[in-house]
């Protein structure tokens, strides 16, 4: 909680925190920014559920109060008299495999949840039916107060909702749901130009070398990007070399296009980029990110322009066949909003 000798409209940000593998690597599919949202709760009291989807970190507002008490920036529920439990169910934004989960508490201390759990299911609906199967993805867990509580999850089914219970009742500043999204090609006309990296075409990210002052999968979100904060960006470099992150594509595919967007990047995009793909067969991410140093050049070093959507076709781009991976080179560093890499998927 706040410090009480603040003055009244203080806000007090959520602290800084070292993030796990799994927070890092993959997006949060509980996002609001994906279209995630709350869609059956016990009680929300005190806060409205949908606020623990929200993707800005929490915050503590000193003298905020409502009609029903004190303002909190997350799911609050009224106190439990009949000894049960709250809950709440959550659509994600992207169906996909859950790789962590962050519960976390902040700001809430003398009203935290003891425990929690978390069930999923996989359903088509909006809403799951009572028909509905639930699977157990993390059994009744204890929670500390104003804490963020990281947890790795071994699962690689898919799904589409998720239900926190919380044991008794109280309040959870943010619900985070860390995975990679899955996608359904075998509908797909492979004839047909597909945005092959996408984060909802079932795009990731493999590794990098550095993301001092932005997130990586952010390079494969939707949409341009909305400020600075909203791509990949490295430390500055004072030493040889250059920056890279790795991006395995959704599906292999021929690529035809490329965008390099440098939005809101003015005087931090790089000088120059470059790409190179490779068809690659089984392996762990650190194989693949050894192997990456040898692949081949899909586009040599470009120039690049502040703020500005660079396309590459044609010509531009070598002849390698189909590709899984691509390697994206900042010279010497800086920062890139998106990337795009559209394809024709490859036939087997």
């Amino acid at each position: 909680m706040a410090a009480p000798n603040l003055p009244v409209g203080t806000a007090v940000n959520a602290p800084v925190v070292e993030l796990p593998w799994f927070a890092t690597r993959h997006a949060n599919l509980a996002s609001a920014d994906f279209g995630a949202e709350v869609i059956d709760c016990s009680d929300e009291w005190f806060a409205a559920a949908n606020r623990m989807l929200a993707a800005s970190e929490p915050v503590f507002i000193v003298g905020k109060f409502d009609d029903n008490g004190k303002w909190m920036d997350g799911w609050e529920t009224r106190r439990r008299r009949d000894g049960g439990y709250d809950y709440a169910v959550v659509k994600l934004g992207l169906p996909g495999v859950i790789k962590g989960l962050d519960i976390d508490t902040t700001h809430f201390s003398g009203n935290y949840p003891p425990a929690a759990s978390v069930q999923a299911c996989y359903s088509p609906e909006n809403a799951p039916g009572q028909d509905a199967q639930w699977t157990e993805l993390i059994p009744a867990t204890g929670l500390s107060p104003s804490s963020h509580h990281f947890i790795e999850v071994d699962d690689e089914r898919s799904w589409t909702h998720l239900r926190l219970n919380i044991f008794p009742d109280g309040g959870v500043a943010r619900f985070r749901v860390y995975g990679q999204p899955t996608a359904d090609w075998s509908s797909r006309n492979p004839d047909d130009l597909y945005e092959v990296s996408a984060l909802a075409n079932g795009g990731r990210i493999v590794g990098y070398n550095d993301a001092h002052f932005g997130t990586p999968f952010r390079l494969i979100m939707p949409g341009r990007g909305v400020n600075m904060g909203d791509g990949w960006e490295t430390r500055r470099r004072r030493e040889p070399g250059y920056d890279w992150c790795i991006v395995e594509l959704g599906h292999r595919a021929v690529i035809e296009t490329i965008e390099v967007d440098t939005a809101h990047f003015k005087g931090n995009y790089p000088d120059r980029v470059s790409l190179q793909a490779a068809d690659v067969g089984q392996g762990t991410d650190q194989s693949i990110i050894t192997q990456a140093m040898f692949w081949p050049v899909l586009l040599a070093e470009q120039k690049m322009q502040m703020h500005h959507q660079h396309f590459f076709e044609g010509a531009q781009l070598s002849a390698l066949g189909p590709v899984t991976h691509v390697k994206l080179n900042m010279h010497p560093d800086g920062g890139v909003s998106r990337l795009r890499i559209w394809g024709r998927l490859a036939r087997d």
